[in-house]
């Protein structure tokens, strides 16, 4: 589950809502925009950057306006240049939709002024399950959608899909008011979801898996997204339905390959979050289209949001809203179920060429990084040196600095020129008022600020993704070049460990760093034996090999099965 650029057309299906959405796609007025945590203003507020990748957008004195505004909770006025602004910030990923309450102090509630259109209620739902045999599952997931209570709810299809107790599937479904699908052959979550879609009249269709169980409210904390006409699909935050006590467990208690985070996100190729799972997504049913390709049984929930997003839709992850998740927490099968998950990438790298890749690095990035395990830190140094130097005079030309060594006048921020690097404190919202996320009237140099947290900061952080890319794909040729040149032992072990120390760092997970790093490398492991194995049954190398250069910031993105941390 990755990011890319538009399938082919040659081989990929029809993509959903082919059209895409009205050519007028302007954010709502009255919306209300909550910045990114990793959004900074810059050059007295006259530049913008953050998103992923990162963008750096260089503001007119009244958008500059605006924007301060916005991030302090102003709602978004009526004016197209305004709306069309915000679509820009919206769609890089540099703020997101805030549908919070307001306090009574507050004035109108961000609620009632994020939503000036009604935003959907319950009854323009369909919830479709598919299911094959999982009667206890099925049983917990519609009581937890509460059905069964007359005209309060959503209307709910069960899809059987071939089930070997068909007249078992059906009672438990009338004893909770929904109706039923019956197919009898098995095609697989894309055609049991395909056949509720077309069942499906309502606008919008919410497609859970039947080891779902639904906290209440899921539903509520997604419906108003669809208030923005552009917006195709929106998916929950997948969390553990009950806290485990064994060690895979609580593993996939901070690690499942469902849960894409705390944070909220644009959801499209190169993003934080390029993709979310299938288990639970609610979908405008004009967005749809011809629905999930049938013949993936793995992946085709990542294929679907991909060409939906290809089409023009927005899709977003809102993880204010919480779906509960019956985990897979017994070895064999969570263990199958991954490298499932990798004999995806073949399939998904044919139709989307550049999503599935290991790695995406810039040459400075990996000659970098070349040098420091060929044992020539200096080399590496200057590598990192001279891209961080390059970026930031192709900066120096947004902020208004001259370079290479700014004036002390670029630093008043007046006239629209340039000034330093933002106030990195924040809120637990991620957010500060725009004139205390910018201190450029006191320092000069955001440039250079900025190039070396871009640059040089990310060449080191390089070394992150590529300790993944060595233990979720090229193990199978790193260990035997370690066993040949004992040199590269020690670097190849340091990588190949730092990922999994980082993340139980990041995470805090209720396990030691002994068995978080074991789960997280017999995980990658799992993974790289599917990515393997669909390579030679599809007769490719591509989603082994890596996108360096140019290509690389553009295709970019999170691995099929990995979230973003």
């Amino acid at each position: 589950m990755t990011a890319t650029r538009a399938p082919s057309r040659a081989s990929a299906p029809a993509r959903p809502g082919r059209d895409g959405p009205a050519a007028d796609d302007l954010v709502p007025a009255g919306l209300v925009l909550r910045a990114d945590p990793d959004t900074r203003l810059i050059a007295g507020g006259s530049v913008l950057a953050g998103g992923s990748p990162v963008r750096v957008l260089r503001l007119t004195p009244a958008g500059s306006r605006q924007v301060a505004g916005w991030l302090a909770g102003s709602p978004l006025p009526a004016g197209r240049a305004a709306r069309t602004l915000a679509r820009r910030l919206l769609d890089a990923g540099l703020a997101h939709p805030d549908f919070t309450p307001r306090s009574p102090s507050e004035g109108t509630s961000r609620a009632g002024s994020a939503t000036p259109h009604p935003s959907p209620g319950l009854k323009d739902v369909t919830v479709v399950i598919p299911v094959r045999d999982r009667h206890a599952e099925l049983a917990r997931c519609l009581a937890g959608l509460g059905t069964g209570d007359g005209d309060s709810g959503p209307r709910v299809i069960v899809v059987d899909d071939a089930s070997a107790d068909p007249v078992a599937i059906a009672a438990i479904a009338a004893r909770h008011g929904a109706d039923v699908i019956h197919r009898p052959v098995n095609g697989g979550p894309g055609a049991a979801r395909n056949a509720g879609l077309a069942a499906a009249s309502t606008g919008l269709v919410a497609f859970l898996d039947s080891d779902c169980v639904p906290r209440p409210g899921w539903l509520a904390g997604l419906l108003p997204h669809f208030a923005d006409p552009a917006v195709g699909a929106v998916a929950p935050r997948i969390v553990p339905h009950e806290a485990g006590t064994g060690w895979l467990a609580r593993y996939e208690g901070a690690s499942s390959t469902l849960d894409m985070g705390a944070r909220p996100s644009i959801v499209r190729p190169a993003a934080r979050v390029s993709y979310v799972p299938g288990a639970a997504l609610v979908v405008r049913r004009s967005a749809a289209g011809p629905g999930f390709a049938e013949r993936m049984f793995v992946g085709e929930d990542v294929d679907f949001v991909w060409r939906m997003s290809a089409a023009g839709w927005r899709v977003r992850y809102e993880p204010a809203a919480v779906m509960g998740h019956d985990h897979r927490v017994r070895f064999r099968a969570w263990f199958s179920r991954r490298a499932d998950y990798g004999t995806s990438a073949a399939v998904l790298e044919r139709l989307h060429p550049g999503a599935v890749r290991p790695l995406y690095a810039s040459w400075w990035t990996v000659g970098a990084w070349a040098a420091a395990l060929s044992g020539r830190p200096v080399t590496a140094a200057a590598l990192a040196g001279t891209a961080t130097a390059l970026l930031a005079r192709r900066l120096s030309r947004v902020t208004g600095e001259r370079w290479p060594v700014p004036r002390l006048a670029d630093s008043s921020g007046s006239g629209g020129s340039s000034g330093a690097a933002m106030d990195n404190s924040k809120n637990d919202a991620g957010q500060r008022d725009a004139g205390q996320r910018d201190n450029s009237k006191t320092r000069g140099g955001a440039a250079w600020l900025l190039a070396l947290r871009l640059a040089g900061g990310g060449t080191l952080a390089a070394g992150r993704p590529l300790g993944s890319a060595l233990s979720r794909t090229w193990w199978p040729v790193a260990v035997p070049a370690a066993v040949v040149f004992p040199r590269l032992r020690r670097p190849l072990a340091a990588l190949i460990l730092a990922p999994p120390l980082l993340d139980w760092a990041d995470r805090r997970p209720p396990l030691d760093p002994a068995r978080y790093v074991a789960a997280r490398l017999l995980d990658d492991a799992a993974y790289s034996l599917g990515v393997w194995h669909g390579c030679l049954r599809r007769r490719t190398v591509r989603p082994l090999l890596p996108v360096i250069g140019a290509r690389a910031s553009a295709a970019a993105g999170s691995t099929p099965g990995r979230a973003g941390a």
